[in-house]
């Protein structure tokens, strides 16, 4: 049976937060090592020329105009200010606080498709929404220790993201998604490449940072391609929730890979947030059904 448009980019969302979320861990396993803008530049060359090279293989033509479009350059700004927000903060604080604060996005991302976009969203979602918020703040449980200066990058990191997602969604669908990640790889690559001398200068690179940095390449090159798609398709907020998956594995990875002990305010707080986003995917599916059921219904004109 075929997706729909909705199930698709929610299907989507969920893969792209899986990868970012690894290459996320990756990016920090080598952050002791190496500066931000050296971690932007090295990874970047690789992903850069991994994307260039799918290109090419899939006969899709990298078009110079088609990236100067303005909302193409608003992306790639805002894409900018997310990576370098995202990555300092990542560097300094818990990996599995990081992706707790990073939870708001969705509530970020349907508020500015309610309000630009004029998306329905019925008050059951809203509640749900609501109800998942509460969740992240039990998480974060704001106050002096919770939100120390690197925590608000992370809050940053996340506005920026928000408008990245809300603004991908206006682009044309006739500029191929291939186009948008190669110069938003690129743009990347250049800014992290200007900024190492002014952040300290070049540091040698391990065979350890260059093979997590290589890995993180192919990771962030899939998660690209699918938040762009999943941005392109179905309600955004609807798809939006989704990125609470990233929660999940912002969980695991911290235990596993970091040693990390999330306490029972986060837990409790994570298990609240991704059942507010269970509650919204059951809530469309049974709007999508009904309003199946009312056209089915209705006589012929």
């Amino acid at each position: 049976m075929a997706l729909s448009e909705n199930s698709r980019g929610a299907l989507l969302m969920a893969l792209a937060m899986a990868a970012f979320t690894c290459n996320d861990a990756l990016v920090k396993s080598v952050s002791s090592e190496l500066s931000i803008p050296q971690i932007m530049a090295v990874r970047g060359v690789m992903a850069t020329a991994l994307i260039y090279g799918v290109s090419v293989y899939m006969g899709v033509r990298l078009s110079l105009k088609a990236v100067l479009k303005p909302l193409v350059l608003l992306r790639t700004f805002f894409e900018l200010g997310a990576t370098l927000t995202f990555l300092t903060a990542l560097a300094h604080i818990e990996f599995a606080a990081m992706s707790s604060i990073m939870q708001a996005l969705p509530l970020v991302v349907t508020l500015g498709a309610a309000l630009f976009f004029g998306e329905p969203v019925g008050w059951r979602r809203w509640t749900a929404i609501g109800v998942g918020f509460a969740g992240v703040l039990l998480i974060v449980r704001p106050g002096p220790e919770g939100f120390t200066p690197v925590a608000l990058l992370a809050v940053t990191a996340c506005c920026f993201t928000a408008a990245r997602d809300l603004t991908t969604r206006r682009i044309n669908t006739d500029i191929p998604t291939l186009t948008v990640t190669f110069f938003t790889s690129l743009a990347n690559t250049v800014v992290g490449a200007a900024l190492i001398v002014p952040t300290g200068g070049w540091e040698p690179v391990s065979t350890y940072a260059l093979g997590h940095l290589a890995f993180a390449a192919v990771l962030v090159f899939a998660g690209y391609q699918a938040v762009i798609k999943a941005m392109r398709s179905g309600e955004i907020s609807f798809i939006a929730p989704f990125r609470y998956t990233g929660l999940l594995w912002g969980l695991v990875i911290a235990v596993l890979a970091f040693g990390e002990h999330p306490n029972a305010y986060m837990l409790t707080g994570a298990a609240i947030v991704i059942g507010s986003g269970l509650y919204t995917f059951y809530r469309e599916r049974k709007r999508s059904l009904a309003m199946a059921q009312k056209a089915s219904a209705a006589p012929p004109a």
